[in-house]
C-alpha cells in the first residue's frame, strides 16, 4: 500500500522530506557564489586518500592513473589524525554538592562502559571532524539499560524545530537490510515511532511526489502498521556538529584544505613526470643515417635509450651529445610550499609534517602545538555538548528525571596538551601548597574518576595500615644485675 507523502508533517510526508536531504547531501552541489560545495561522498574519498586525478595536458590520462598511486600522499588525514587522537572522554559529574554527585558520576560511568563508549566514542569524533555530523542513537535495550550506538550522516537525516536549532522535530535513519537485501527507514517523532521497508536497494525522492509507491509501512510485533508509541517523548537522535561556526550544518576538518592537497598531488605528478622524462640525460645524434621499414616506410629507431647500454655508430662524422638534466629542486619545493599552506590553515604543528625532529627544545615543541590545543579545546566544547544530551536522554530511558534534567552535567576531558609526567608532579605539588583539593589536583594530572575513585580507596587503607601505636614505650629500658659484686649491694639497679 502506497504510503502518503502529501499531507504536511505526515509520516510519509517526513520519510520523503528527510529522504531527500540524506541522499542530496552526499551529492557535491554549487553554491549560489558558482563554487562546489564538497558532499559527503567526495569528503569521505579525500579522507581515504582517493583524490581525483589531476589535468596534465600532453599526457595519456591512463598513464597518469599508474603515477597518481605513487603520487598519492594523504595530508588530509593528518589534518583529521591529529585533533582527534586527542579527544578523550574520562567521564561525566555533575555540579550539585554532597554524596549525589559521586553516585550521578558513578550512573553515568556505567552507562559509559556497558555501551562499549570508551571505544566508540572515537568513532563519533572522526565522523563529525570527516563527515561534518555525526549522531548518536539512545534507545531502550532489551535488558531495559540505555543502548547508545554512532550512527553516520549517510545513514542519518534531522530536521530541527523552526526557530529553535536545540530542538529536534524529526528523524530518520536509512539502511539496507543485509539480511533480506531490502532497505528499511525509521522515523522518529516527539510522541510516535514509524518503520517503512522497500524492496529496492537503492530508494530514490523526488521530494514532490504525492504518495510513495516503492514503500510500506513495516509490521513489528505488537505494533499496527509500523507505528509505535515513543516512550521517550522526544527524538531520540544526538547530533555532533563540528566547527558549527563556519556553516549550521557542519563543516569537515579538511574541508577547507581539499584544493590545497589537489595542488601537492599535481605538484608530485610533475615531479614525477620530471624523473620519469628529464632525470635522466636524454641522449641526441647528428649526422646518423637511419633506415627506413622496406614495407611502411617509417623511420627505424637506430638506437635504444637504455642506461645500460652505449651508443657507438662507424661513421667518424657523426656527432653525439646530451640535453641537460632536469632540475628537480624546483619541485620539491613546490611541494613543500603546499604542505606548510596546509600545515598553517588547519593548524597542524609542523614537526607532525616533517616528520623529523632534530635539536629542537620542550618549550619550541610546546608552542609548535598551541594552535592544535587550541583547537582540540574548541572541539571539546562542542562535542562536550553533545555527549551531555547523550546522557540526559540515557538517564531519561532509567526513569531518573533528576538527573535527566540537571543542568550542571559536565564532560570529563582528557587533557589534550601534552605534559611529561615530572611537569604534571611539580603543578600538583604547588597546586596543594596552594589549597587545591586532592581530587582536583588527580585529575589536573590525567587520573580518570574510575581511577580516583580507586586511589581515594587506596588512600584510606593505607592512612589505616600506617597509623602509629598510642601505647608508651619506655624510654629505658633497665635490669638487675643479680650478680654478687663486692662491696655493692646487689639490690642496686644497674643499667643495661
Amino acid at each position: 500500500m502506497p504510503i502518503d507523502a502529501s499531507v504536511v508533517e505526515s509520516p510519509g510526508w517526513w520519510l520523503q522530506r528527510l529522504g531527500k536531504t540524506m541522499l542530496d547531501e552526499r551529492q557535491d552541489r554549487t553554491d549560489d557564489d558558482g563554487e562546489t560545495e564538497p558532499g559527503l561522498d567526495t569528503l569521505r574519498k579525500y579522507a581515504e586518500g582517493k583524490t581525483p586525478l589531476p589535468t596534465i595536458p600532453g599526457l595519456d590520462p591512463r598513464e597518469v592513473a599508474e603515477w597518481m598511486k605513487d603520487a598519492r600522499t594523504n595530508w588530509v588525514s593528518l589534518v583529521l589524525d591529529s585533533p582527534v587522537e586527542r579527544l578523550g572522554v574520562d567521564g561525566f559529574r555533575f555540579g550539585s554538592s554532597g554524596g549525589e554527585s559521586v553516585k550521578a558520576d558513578e550512573d553515568a560511568q556505567r552507562i559509559w562502559r556497558e555501551n562499549h563508549m570508551k571505544a566508540d566514542s572515537g568513532l563519533v569524533h572522526y565522523g563529525a571532524a570527516a563527515q561534518r555530523r555525526a549522531f548518536v542513537l539512545v534507545e531502550r535495550g532489551d535488558n531495559g539499560r540505555p543502548r547508545l550506538t554512532h550512527e553516520t550522516p549517510r545513514q542519518v537525516a534531522v530536521e530541527h524545530a523552526q526557530g529553535n536549532r536545540r530542538e529536534l522535530a524529526a528523524g530518520l535513519k536509512l539502511w539496507r537490510d543485509d539480511w533480506t537485501g531490502n532497505t528499511r527507514a525509521k522515523l522518529w517523532l516527539p510522541d510516535r515511532e514509524y518503520d517503512f521497508i522497500t524492496k529496492t536497494d537503492a530508494p530514490t525522492f523526488s521530494g514532490r511526489a504525492a504518495s510513495l509507491r516503492n514503500w510500506d509501512a513495516f509490521q513489528l510485533p505488537n505494533a499496527t502498521d509500523g507505528e509505535s508509541v515513543n516512550s521517550l517523548g522526544i527524538v531520540p537522535l544526538v547530533p555532533f556538529i563540528n566547527r558549527r561556526q563556519r556553516r549550521l550544518a557542519g563543516f569537515a576538518e579538511h574541508e577547507d584544505v581539499l584544493r590545497i592537497q589537489n595542488r601537492i598531488n599535481l605538484s608530485l605528478i610533475m615531479l614525477i613526470g620530471a624523473m620519469k622524462y628529464g632525470a635522466f640525460r636524454q641522449r641526441w645524434a647528428a649526422g646518423l643515417e637511419v633506415d627506413e621499414d622496406p614495407v611502411t616506410g617509417a623511420k627505424i629507431q637506430p638506437f635504444q635509450l637504455d642506461i645500460r647500454k652505449l651508443w657507438t655508430t662507424d661513421d667518424p662524422e657523426v656527432r653525439f651529445g646530451e640535453f641537460a638534466a632536469t632540475d628537480l629542486i624546483p619541485y620539491v619545493r613546490s611541494v613543500e610550499s603546499a604542505v606548510q599552506d596546509l600545515a598553517a590553515i588547519s593548524r597542524t604543528p609542523p614537526h607532525y609534517i616533517i616528520g623529523a625532529v632534530v635539536n629542537v627544545s620542550g618549550d619550541a615543541l610546546k608552542a609548535a602545538e598551541t594552535g592544535l590545543v587550541a583547537k582540540v579545546e574548541d572541539r571539546q566544547d562542542e562535542l562536550g555538548e553533545g555527549w551531555e544530551g547523550v546522557m540526559r536522554l540515557a538517564f531519561r530511558v532509567l526513569g531518573d528525571t533528576k538527573k535527566a534534567e540537571a543542568w550542571d552535567l559536565e564532560t570529563v576531558w582528557r587533557d589534550p596538551e601534552s605534559r611529561t609526567v615530572s611537569e604534571l608532579a611539580d603543578a600538583a605539588v604547588k597546586k596543594q601548597a596552594a589549597g587545591v583539593p586532592w581530587r582536583q589536583r588527580m585529575e589536573d594530572m590525567g587520573y580518570t574518576p574510575a581511577q580516583i575513585a580507586r586511589m581515594e580507596i587506596d588512600r584510606a587503607a593505607d592512612a589505616l595500615n600506617t597509623t602509629p601505636d598510642d601505647s608508651p614505650q619506655p624510654t629505658q629500658i633497665q635490669s638487675r644485675d643479680t650478680r654478687a659484686v663486692i662491696g655493692r649491694s646487689t639490690d642496686v639497679p644497674v643499667a643495661a
